[in-house]
C-alpha cells in the first residue's frame, strides 16, 4: 500500500507537464517488482532440491583401450542434505550417470608415461608482512610449478591422467623454492696501467679489470671495467699521420652472374670443337683411353652428389680513415700497394638429411619384466654434406628401449645355476700344518669338506619346448578338420633331463655354494671282554656226543659292536683238545659237618659234599642230567676229641700257577690250614708243618690252543638267480638294488704256530663262510649334453688375424660307482672356425684437383695487373669412399670408419709471368743415427722460372734446406710406487689331485715391480725400449708364510683319579709356538695356564681289579710262655698282599697303593691259644648283612662252631655274636651318582665333526666312598641317566680363496700412473679355528710406461692485415703433436707429427680444427673491445657455506679500450657472458682492513680464496676507513684520538667547554725536588708524546713522570750517588740475613753417617738412577 500511495502522490505532484513521465516510471518500477518477486519465488522452490553425484566407478569393459564404460550414482537431495524423489529435481539438469572411458590393462604401462616438464621460475609468495629486512640473510621463499601430462610414448600425444595414474601416482606439480638474495656484480682489482698509447706527445694509458661474478637475482650491474688517464711523453719531432688504410670485412660468397656463365659455356663449346678436330687426328686406341677416363670422371662427379661444390667470389672495401673515425678519400692514405679487394670462396651449403626410416624390430623378441628391455633403431642418410658451414650434420642413428608384448610373444629364456654332485668327503684340507696325519691320509674320518662345480643352464627350457609343442599341436588341429568329439589337448608330458651348459655370464642369480662341510663316519673298533676261565672238558656237541674227543673252551664276548659288522672282531672262542669229555658234571659247593664214624662223639669221620649239577658253561641244571657223571665221594675228616690237636679248615685253593701244562710248565695250586690248639697229654699230636699244606695239579690241559680264524668278507657278488630284480640307478636317484652273496675264508689256527687241519678246531663252532648281502646300487656316470659351440667371430677380421677356434664342453654331474657306466673320455671339444670374411677397411679416395678458379673477370678487371689471368684462386676436387681392395663403398662407411674428411678445396695460385714457380719441398732425408749429422730436403724450379735470373737467386729462393739431426741420448728413471709383492704364477702345491686351499702357494719369494720411464735429452717421454728396458725394475720380496699355532702332541692319559669307581683322567698339550702371519689361531687355552690345552674324560676303575689277598693266620704265638702248657694269650700274623684280580683269580702281586688302604685286612692280631682242656672254637664266620634302612633298630650277627669240646666243668663260649647296625659304621646305604660330561671325544683319526660325550655311573656309599657297582645293582636301583650323547666339534675350515683373476686392462692407455689390478674372492669363509682370510684381496702392478700423445694448438699469431694499417685481418695458429705423461698438470713437449699419426685430430673434444680466423686490428683513434677474459672460477649460490642448489656459473667479460678521448661517443658497451658449470665451490666475501695510519686505513673486500674484489661484501658492514674528528682539532697541542674526540698531548690537560668539546690544552705545573748541591732543585716534568708513536700509556689523558739524574752540565747529580750507596748497603744486609737464616747447625759425624746409610742401601747400584 505504501508504495502505491506514494506513487500516486508522486503522479499528482505539481507541474502538469511532468505527469505522464512520472507515471510511466512508476508503472515500470511496479512491473519490474512484480516480475522479480515471481522469479524469486520460482528460484526458491527450484533451489531447494539439487542433483548430487557420486564418484565415477572403475572403468569396465571386455577389451583394453578406449571402449570401456564407467558409471556413477546420481540422486536428488534437499539442500539440507536428505535424499528425496528424483522428480523433485529438474530433469533437464540431471547429470549423466554413465560415460565412455579408457580401460587400462597391465601392458599399457609400456605405452603410456608421465611427461614431466621442467620447473618454472621461482615466484615470490605474498608474505603477511610486506616490510623487507635491511639485510638479506638467506633469500625470499617462493613457489614454482611445472607441467605434468600423461602422454602416449610412441607419438607424444596427451592422454587422460587416469591411465598413467593406474600405474604410478601423478608427480607433484608445485614445490617450495627459494629466491636468493640479490647478488651484485663482483669485479676483480684493476690490472697495472698500460704503457702510454703514444711514444711522443699526449697519449692515453688504461687499466682494466674483469668480472668475477655476474649480477644475479636482481643485483646491480657491473661497474666500468676500464679506467683511463692522460699520459705525456716528449714532444713529437715528426708530423703524426692522421690517416690510416682500413680494410673492411669480406662480403658473403656470391655466385658469378649468369651472363658470364653463359659466355663461359660458349667458350667451352668452342674448345670442345677444337678438341673434336684433334680427336679425329688421333688413333682409335687413344680415343678409347680418353673415353674411359671421361666416363670415370663422370662417375666421380655422380658420386660427388654429396658435395656439389660451387666456387664463387667475395669482395671487401678498403677505406681511408681519419683519427676521428671519419672516412676520407683514398688519396689521403699514401700507399703504393693497395690490399686485394676480391678473392675466391666456396658457396656455403648446409647439411641435408633424409627422413627417418621405420623403427627396426625390437631386439628383444620375448616378454619378461625382470630382464632389461630390448632396443630398436632407426636411421637416416645424408643427402648433402655441409660445405663451408659451421654446423655439422645431425645424428644419423637413433635408438630407444622397447618391449615386445602381445599374445603371441613367448616368455624369455631364463637362466639358472645348476650344480654337480658333491665330491667325496675329504678330511685332509682341515689338517693343520703340524698334524702328523698329513703323511697318511687313507684312514682319516670325521668332519671333512667336499666340493662341487656349478654351471649355468637354461632354466625354463622344458616350459618353452612345451609351449612350442602346444603351439604346433594347436596349429595342426586348426588345419585338420577334427571331429567335435575329439579329446582336448590336456597336457604334454616331457622328461626332465640334464640341461646343456651355457655361458656362465647369462646366470645372474646368487651363486650356489661350491663347498660344504661333510662327515665321514669313523669306524668303531671292536671291543671284547676279557677271556673267561677255561671250562671243563666237554663234547663238541652235547646233542651228539661222539667218541672220546672233547674240548676245553674259553670265551669272550663283544662289548662294543664295530661299524661294519662282527667280521672285524677277533675270534671269540679258543679251544684245547681234551680226553674224556662230558657235558654235565657235579660241582662241590660245600661240605657238611664232620660226622665221626661209628656214632662216636669224636675221632675219624666223613664229610658229605654238597653238590649241584652244572653244564659245560658252568650253569646249574637239573640234577637228572648228571646221572652219568661220577658223584663226588665223601671226604675223610677228623672230629677232635678233648686234648687232641685242633686244626683249622682247609683254605680255598689258590690260583693256578699256569694256565696250561706243557713239557716245562705244570699248573699247581695249593691250600693250607693252621693249628688252632695244641694237643694235651694223651691227645693226638699236631702234624708237622708239611702236613699243614696240600698241593695239587691244575690246568693239566696242554698249551696247544686252537681257534677258528676268519678272513675279511669278499666282494658282494650278484646272485644270478635274482638278477632280474637288479637295475642301475636312475636320474632322480631312486634306486632298486639286488641281493648278492659274500664269502670269506675260515681256517683253523693253532696259537703261535699257524694254520692246522680243520679237525683240531670244534666243527660246531666253525664261523659261516657265506652270507647274503645287499648289492650297492649301480651308479652310471651322468654328463650334461654338450653346450652349444662357442660363437665364432661374427664380424669380419681385421688384417691377417690367426684362425679362431670354437669349443664346446659338458659337465660330469654324477660320477660312476659300483660298476656303473664309465664317463666319456672327452668333456671338451674344439674345432677351427670357418674363415670369417676379412674386414673391409674403408678409405677416402681423393681425386685430382680441378683447375684453379679465379674471381670472375668483371670483378677483377679494374684492379692493377688485371690484364693477366693469374693470381690466387680456389680449386676443388672429388672425394669418393673406397674399400681397401679398391671397390666402391657408400659414403656413410667412410664417415664412420675413415676419420675426418680430406679437404675438398684449397687455395691455388695461377702464376703470373714474373712469378717464380717451384715444386713442393721433398721430405727430409733420414738421419742415420749419427749424432750431429745433417738431413736435407730439396725443391726445383719449374717451367720458365728456370731461365729467370731472379728465380735462380739461391739467397732469395733457396732450393735446398738443411737441418741438424738430433743427438738422441736416453735416460731411464723409476716412477710411481712399488707394486705389491707378486708370486710367480703357476706354482701350486697339489695334494692328492685336489688343490687344497690354504696349501696353495700363497707365500714365499715373489717379486715387486716399479715402472721405468725413459726420457730423451730434452726430457721428453719416449718408449721404454729406447732405454733398453722392458719397462720395470724388478726386486725380490718375501710374502711371509702363515704359521699355524703349534701345540705339542697329546701327553699320555693320566691314571684314573680313583682306583675304585668313577674318576677322571686328563691329558694335555702345551703351546710350542704362537701363530703368526695369519696362521691358524690357537684353540682356547686353559684360563689359568695360558700355555696348555686340557682334555678331561671320565674313567671307571673296577673296584675288584686289585684285591687284598691274605694267607691263613699263623699259629698263635704265646707271649708269656708257660713251659708246662703251650697255651694262653699271644699274637698271630698273616701275610697281606695286593694282587691283580683275573678271571682265574688273583694272579700277580702289585704295589700296595693300588688297593684301597681303608679295606686292607689286618696283618697281626692278638689271639688266645686254647689249653688242652679248653673248648676250641672255629674262626668266626662272616657277619650277616644288615637290613636296610640303617636306622639302628636292626642287628647283624656272625657265628662259629665248637671244634673240640672242653673237659668237664668247662663250657664253650657262645657260638653267635651280634652287634647293632649303625649307619656308616657297619651299615651303609648305596646310591648311584653320575659324573660330569666329558669333553667331546673324537676318533683318533678325526679332526672334527660328530663326536661323543660320555659320563660314568658310580655307586656311592652313604659315607661318600665309591664302591663296586654290584652293591647298587643288588638293590635294584633305577638307572634313568643317559650315559652317552652326541656332540659336534667345530671344523677348523681354512679360508678358501678363488684363484687370482687375470690382470685387468691398464687403467690408463698411456702415461706414468697406469695400474693393472687383479682380484680374488672368498670362496669359503673360515670357520672355527681355521686359518682366517688374508686382508689383501687385490693386488696392483704398474703398467709399462707409454708416452701419451695429443694434438695441441699453438699460440695465435698477432692479428695481421695485409697491405693496410687496420681493419679486418687474420690470425693463425699451428697444431703440433705433443708428448705428455698422462697427467693434467703436464703441458707437454712438442715432438714430430708422425707420433700423432694414429691419433684422430681432436682438440678439447672438438674434431673441427680452427687454424685461421678473422680478427680486427683497431685503427688509430678507434674505440674497441678487448679480447674476452679467461672464464672465472665456477661459483655456486650459497648461504653460510651451504649450496642452495642453483648450480654453478662462470663468467667472462670484455673491457672497452679508448684510443682518443674525442671518440668516446663511438665506444661500444662492455660485454659480459655467462655459462653454467659443474664442480662449483662456495665462496665467502669478507671486509679486510689494514692497520691505522694516523686517522686513516685501507679497507677492501676479499674472497675466501684470497682474491681482492670490488662488490660482494655487504656495504652496511663496511668498516670505517677514516677516523678524523669533526670539527677538526685546531687547538694547540691537541690531536684526534681513536675515539674520534680531540685530546691533549702528554704534559697538557684538557679544558672542556660546556657542550663537551675541547676548548684548550693547559700546561701541567712542574714539581721541583730540592737537592744538597743544587738549591734550584731538579724538575719532575711531563713530556709530550707523539700520538702516532706507540706508547706504553695509550690513554689520551695519560702522563709520564720521571726524575732527571743529570745536571745541566751533563754530570750525575749528588743525590744519585747517595741513593746508589744506600742501595748497595741495603743489598749487603739482605744477603747476610739470608745466609744466616739458611745456614744449618753442624751435626755430629756419627749421626750424619747413620742418616746416609739408608740412602746407600736404597741405591742399589743402578746406573740408571
Amino acid at each position: 500500500m505504501g508504495l502505491s500511495e506514494g506513487s500516486a502522490a508522486f503522479c499528482r505532484g505539481p507541474g502538469v507537464s511532468a505527469v505522464p513521465a512520472r507515471c510511466v516510471g512508476v508503472l515500470v518500477l511496479l512491473l519490474l517488482g512484480i516480475w522479480d518477486a515471481r522469479a524469486q519465488s520460482e528460484f526458491q522452490t527450484s533451489s531447494v532440491y539439487l542433483w548430487k553425484t557420486g564418484p565415477w566407478g572403475r572403468c569396465m569393459g571386455d577389451e583394453c583401450g578406449p571402449g570401456g564404460i564407467q558409471t556413477r550414482a546420481v540422486w536428488c537431495a534437499h539442500v539440507e542434505g536428505w535424499t528425496t524423489l528424483p522428480t523433485n529435481c529438474k530433469q533437464p539438469e540431471r547429470p549423466d550417470n554413465q560415460q565412455s572411458c579408457f580401460r587400462v590393462c597391465d601392458w599399457h604401462k609400456e605405452l603410456y608415461d608421465w611427461q614431466i616438464g621442467s620447473w618454472n621460475q621461482c615466484r615470490p609468495v605474498l608474505s603477511r608482512s610486506h616490510e623487507k629486512p635491511l639485510e638479506c640473510l638467506r633469500g625470499e621463499e617462493g613457489i614454482q610449478t611445472r607441467d605434468i601430462t600423461c602422454i602416449q610414448k610412441s607419438n607424444g600425444v596427451p592422454a587422460e591422467d587416469v591411465i598413467c595414474e593406474y600405474f604410478e601416482p601423478k608427480p607433484r606439480q608445485e614445490q617450495a623454492c627459494l629466491i636468493p638474495c640479490r647478488q651484485d656484480c663482483i669485479v676483480a682489482e684493476f690490472a697495472p696501467w698500460s704503457e702510454c698509447s703514444k711514444t711522443c706527445g699526449n697519449g692515453l694509458q688504461h687499466r682494466t679489470r674483469h668480472v668475477v661474478a655476474p649480477p644475479q637475482f636482481g643485483g646491480s650491474a657491473c661497474p666500468n671495467l676500464t679506467e683511463f688517464q692522460i699520459c705525456q711523453s716528449s714532444p713529437c719531432t715528426a708530423e703524426e699521420s692522421l690517416y690510416s688504410l682500413n680494410v673492411g670485412p669480406w662480403s658473403a660468397c656470391s655466385v658469378p652472374h649468369s651472363r658470364q656463365i653463359r659466355q663461359a659455356r660458349k667458350r667451352g663449346k668452342n674448345r670442345d670443337k677444337e678438341k673434336d678436330r684433334e680427336k679425329a687426328v688421333r688413333d682409335p686406341e687413344a680415343r678409347e683411353l680418353i673415353k674411359k677416363k671421361r666416363n670415370r670422371n663422370r662417375q666421380n662427379r655422380q658420386e660427388n652428389k654429396y658435395w656439389d661444390i660451387q666456387i664463387g667470389y667475395q669482395t671487401r672495401q678498403v677505406t681511408c680513415t681519419h683519427r676521428n673515425g671519419k672516412t676520407a678519400a683514398l688519396s689521403f692514405c699514401k700507399q703504393d700497394k693497395l690490399p686485394i679487394t676480391f678473392q675466391s670462396c666456396v658457396m656455403t651449403k648446409e647439411c641435408q638429411v633424409s627422413e627417418w626410416s621405420e623403427w627396426t624390430p625390437c631386439s628383444k623378441t620375448c616378454f619378461d619384466m625382470t630382464t632389461p628391455k630390448g632396443n630398436r633403431t632407426r636411421s637416416r642418410t645424408i643427402k648433402q654434406l655441409p660445405i663451408g658451414s659451421e654446423s655439422e650434420c645431425p645424428q644419423l642413428e637413433e635408438a630407444e628401449q622397447c618391449v615386445s608384448q602381445g599374445d603371441g610373444v613367448a616368455p624369455c629364456i631364463t637362466y639358472g645355476w645348476r650344480t654337480t654332485e658333491w665330491t667325496e668327503c675329504r678330511v685332509d684340507p682341515l689338517l693343520s700344518q703340524q698334524d702328523k696325519r698329513r703323511g697318511n691320509q687313507t684312514a682319516l674320518c670325521g668332519g671333512g669338506i667336499q666340493t662341487r662345480e656349478m654351471y649355468c643352464v637354461q632354466a625354463n627350457e622344458n616350459l618353452l619346448s612345451y609351449l612350442n609343442t602346444l603351439k604346433e599341436k594347436e596349429e595342426s588341429q586348426s588345419q585338420s578338420k577334427s571331429k567335435a568329439s575329439a579329446a582336448p589337448l590336456l597336457s604334454i608330458t616331457f622328461e626332465i633331463t640334464a640341461s646343456r651348459p651355457v655361458d656362465p655370464k647369462l646366470c645372474t642369480g646368487p651363486l650356489p655354494s661350491t663347498s660344504q662341510l661333510c662327515h665321514i663316519p669313523c669306524p668303531t673298533e671292536c671291543e671284547t671282554s676279557p677271556w673267561t676261565a677255561w671250562g671243563p672238558c666237554t663234547y663238541e656237541s652235547c646233542d651228539d656226543p661222539q667218541a672220546k674227543k672233547g674240548f676245553k673252551l674259553r670265551k669272550r664276548r663283544i662289548t662294543n659292536e664295530p661299524t661294519g659288522g662282527t667280521g672285524n672282531c677277533p675270534h671269540l672262542v679258543e679251544a684245547i683238545p681234551c680226553e674224556e669229555p662230558s657235558c654235565y658234571d657235579w660241582r662241590i659247593v660245600g661240605l657238611e659237618e664232620c660226622i665221626p664214624d661209628n656214632e662216636k662223639p669224636c675221632g675219624p669221620g666223613t664229610q658229605v659234599p654238597v653238590v649241584v649239577c652244572i653244564n659245560s658253561d658252568g650253569e646249574e641244571v637239573d640234577r637228572q642230567l648228571c646221572r652219568d657223571a661220577i658223584y663226588p665221594i665223601p671226604v675223610v675228616c677228623e672230629a677232635p676229641c678233648p686234648k687232641d690237636c685242633v686244626l683249622s679248615m682247609w683254605s680255598a685253593w689258590s690260583s693256578c700257577s699256569h694256565t696250561c701244562s706243557g713239557k716245562t710248565t705244570e699248573g699247581k695250586q695249593m691250600r693250607a690250614r693252621s693249628i688252632l690248639a695244641y694237643a694235651g697229654e694223651g691227645g693226638i699230636q699236631c702234624p708237622n708243618s708239611s702236613a699243614l699244606q696240600e698241593t695239587r695239579s691244575c690246568n693239566e690241559h696242554s698249551c696247544t690252543v686252537y681257534h677258528w680264524q676268519t678272513g675279511p668278507w669278499g666282494q658282494c657278488i650278484e646272485d644270478t638267480s635274482v638278477s632280474a630284480f637288479n637295475s642301475s640307478a636312475s636320474w632322480n636317484g631312486e634306486a632298486t638294488c639286488s641281493v648278492g652273496m659274500q664269502t670269506r675264508k675260515v681256517i683253523c689256527v693253532r696259537v703261535n704256530v699257524g694254520q692246522v687241519g680243520p679237525k683240531k678246531c670244534p666243527e660246531s663252532l666253525r664261523p659261516e663262510t657265506v652270507r647274503p648281502c645287499l648289492l650297492p646300487c649301480r651308479k652310471d656316470c651322468i654328463v650334461t649334453p654338450f653346450s652349444d659351440w662357442t660363437l665364432c667371430p661374427s664380424s669380419c677380421q681385421e688384417g691377417g688375424v690367426t684362425v679362431r677356434k670354437q669349443s664346446r664342453h659338458r659337465v660330469i654331474i654324477q660320477l660312476p660307482a659300483n660298476g656303473g657306466r664309465e664317463c666319456p673320455d672327452s668333456l671338451f671339444e674344439e674345432k677351427e672356425c670357418e674363415a670369417s670374411p676379412v674386414c673391409y677397411s674403408y678409405r677416402w679416395k681423393t681425386h685430382k684437383w680441378r683447375r684453379c678458379q679465379l674471381v670472375p673477370w668483371y670483378v677483377r678487371q679494374d684492379s692493377p695487373g688485371a690484364h693477366e689471368t693469374c693470381g690466387p684462386g680456389l680449386q676443388a676436387r672429388a672425394i669418393t669412399c673406397r674399400r681397401q681392395d679398391g671397390g666402391q663403398a657408400d659414403i656413410s662407411e667412410c664417415l664412420k670408419y675413415s676419420g675426418p674428411l680430406p679437404s675438398l678445396t684449397q687455395t691455388c695460385q695461377i702464376p703470373c709471368q714474373d712469378d717464380c714457380q717451384f715444386t713442393n719441398w721433398s721430405k727430409f732425408s733420414s738421419c742415420n743415427g749419427d749424432c750431429g749429422g745433417v738431413r736435407t730436403r730439396k725443391r726445383t724450379l719449374v717451367g720458365k722460372s728456370k731461365k729467370r735470373e731472379k728465380c735462380r737467386n739461391s739467397q732469395l729462393y733457396p732450393l735446398i734446406e738443411n737441418q741438424f739431426c738430433p743427438c738422441d741420448k736416453y735416460s731411464a728413471q723409476p716412477v710411481g710406487n712399488w707394486s705389491d709383492c707378486i708370486l710367480p704364477e703357476g706354482k701350486l702345491e697339489v695334494l692328492l689331485g685336489m688343490k687344497v686351499q690354504g696349501d696353495v702357494k700363497e707365500c714365499g719369494q715373489g717379486y715387486r715391480y716399479q715402472a721405468m720411464a725413459c726420457y730423451d735429452q730434452n726430457n721428453r717421454l719416449v718408449e721404454t725400449s729406447r732405454c733398453n728396458s722392458h719397462g720395470y725394475i724388478e726386486e725380490a720380496c718375501i710374502i711371509p708364510c702363515p704359521s699355524d699355532c703349534k701345540l705339542s702332541e697329546w701327553s699320555n692319559w693320566s691314571r684314573c683319579s680313583k682306583s675304585c669307581g668313577s674318576g677322571v683322567k686328563v691329558r694335555s698339550k702345551w703351546l710350542r709356538e704362537k701363530p703368526y702371519n695369519g696362521g691358524r689361531p690357537c684353540p682356547k687355552l686353559d684360563h689359568v695356564n695360558q700355555a696348555q690345552v686340557y682334555e678331561v674324560v671320565p674313567c671307571h676303575s673296577d673296584c675288584s681289579q686289585y684285591v687284598w689277598v691274605t694267607e691263613p693266620w699263623s699259629v698263635c704265638k704265646v707271649t708269656n710262655v708257660d713251659l708246662k702248657e703251650n697255651c694262653g694269650e699271644g699274637v698271630q700274623t698273616r701275610k697281606v698282599r695286593c694282587m691283580l684280580n683275573t678271571v682265574d683269580g688273583p694272579s700277580d702281586t702289585v704295589e700296595d697303593y693300588l688297593c684301597d688302604p681303608e679295606e686292607m685286612p689286618l696283618g697281626a692280631r692278638k689271639c688266645t691259644l686254647p689249653c688242652p682242656e679248653d673248648c676250641v672254637m672255629s674262626e668266626w664266620g662272616s657277619w650277616s648283612r644288615c637290613s636296610l634302612p640303617c636306622n639302628g633298630s636292626s642287628v647283624r650277627e656272625r657265628s662259629a662252631e665248637s671244634l673240640r669240646q672242653p673237659d668237664d666243668g668247662k663250657s664253650c663260649p657262645a657260638t653267635t655274636e651280634t652287634e647293632v647296625c649303625t649307619l656308616n659304621k657297619n651299615c651303609y646305604h648305596y646310591d648311584y651318582n653320575v659324573t660330569d660330561w666329558s669333553t667331546c671325544q673324537l676318533s683318533e683319526k678325526a679332526v672334527c665333526g660328530n663326536g661323543i660325550k660320555t659320563r660314568m655311573l658310580d655307586c656311592v656309599r652313604s659315607d661318600g666312598k665309591s664302591v663296586d657297582l654290584k652293591y647298587c645293582e643288588e638293590l635294584g636301583l633305577e638307572k634313568t641317566w643317559q650315559m652317552n650323547t652326541s656332540c659336534v666339534v667345530e671344523c677348523p675350515v681354512n679360508c678358501q680363496l678363488s684363484d687370482w683373476s687375470p690382470w685387468s686392462e691398464c687403467s690408463q692407455t698411456c702415461g706414468l700412473t697406469g695400474k693393472m689390478i687383479r682380484r680374488r674372492t672368498v670362496n669359503q669363509p673360515f670357520q672355527g679355528d681355521g686359518r682366517p682370510c688374508p686382508s689383501q684381496m687385490e693386488q696392483f702392478k704398474p703398467c709399462p710406461v707409454k708416452p701419451c700423445y695429443r694434438w695441441q694448438y699453438g699460440q695465435w699469431s698477432a692479428c695481421k692485415v695485409e697491405d693496410a694499417q687496420c681493419g679486418e685481418g687474420t690470425r693463425a695458429r699451428n697444431i703440433s703433436c705433443v708428448v705428455f705423461d698422462g697427467s693434467i698438470e703436464d703441458v707437454g713437449k712438442v715432438v714430430d707429427e708422425e707420433f700423432c699419426g694414429e691419433i684422430e685430430p681432436v682438440i678439447d673434444g672438438n674434431k673441427k680444427m680452427i687454424l685461421e680466423e678473422t680478427c680486427t686490428v683497431p685503427c688509430p683513434g678507434d674505440c674497441y673491445l678487448r679480447e674476452w677474459s679467461e672464464w672465472s672460477l665456477c661459483q655456486l649460490t650459497c648461504v653460510n657455506g651451504e649450496d642452495l642448489g642453483f648450480g654453478g656459473i662462470q663468467v667472462r667479460s670484455r673491457a672497452v679500450i679508448i684510443q682518443e678521448l674525442e671518440n668516446q661517443h663511438l665506444c661500444p658497451e662492455q660485454a659480459l657472458e655467462t655459462r653454467p658449470c659443474n664442480d662449483g665451490q662456495c665462496y665467502e666475501y669478507k671486509w679486510m682492513a689494514s692497520p691505522w695510519k694516523g686517522s686513516s686505513r685501507t679497507v677492501w673486500c676479499q674472497r675466501s680464496d684470497g682474491l681482492n674484489v670490488t662488490g660482494g661484501c655487504l656495504v652496511m658492514r663496511q668498516p670505517d676507513a677514516d677516523r678524523s674528528c669533526n670539527p677538526p682539532c685546531s687547538q694547540p697541542h691537541a690531536y684526534c684520538s681513536e675515539t674520534r674526540t680531540c685530546s691533549c698531548e702528554d704534559g697538557y690537560t684538557e679544558v672542556m667547554s660546556s657542550d663537551g668539546t675541547l676548548e684548550q690544552c693547559t700546561l701541567i705545573p712542574v714539581v721541583a725536588i730540592p737537592t744538597m748541591e743544587d738549591k734550584k732543585g731538579d724538575v719532575k716534568t711531563s713530556r709530550a708524546v707523539n700520538p702516532t708513536q706507540p706508547s706504553s700509556n695509550q690513554s689520551g689523558r695519560g702522563r709520564t713522570w720521571f726524575l732527571q739524574p743529570f745536571g745541566p752540565d751533563g754530570r750525575l747529580k749528588t743525590w744519585v750517588y747517595g741513593v746508589a750507596a744506600g742501595a748497595f748497603v741495603l743489598l749487603i744486609f739482605i744477603v747476610s740475613m739470608i745466609y744466616l737464616a739458611c745456614k744449618k747447625p753442624k751435626k755430629p759425624q756419627r749421626r750424619q753417617n747413620n742418616r746416609l746409610k739408608p740412602l746407600t742401601l736404597a741405591y742399589d747400584g743402578d746406573a740408571d738412577m
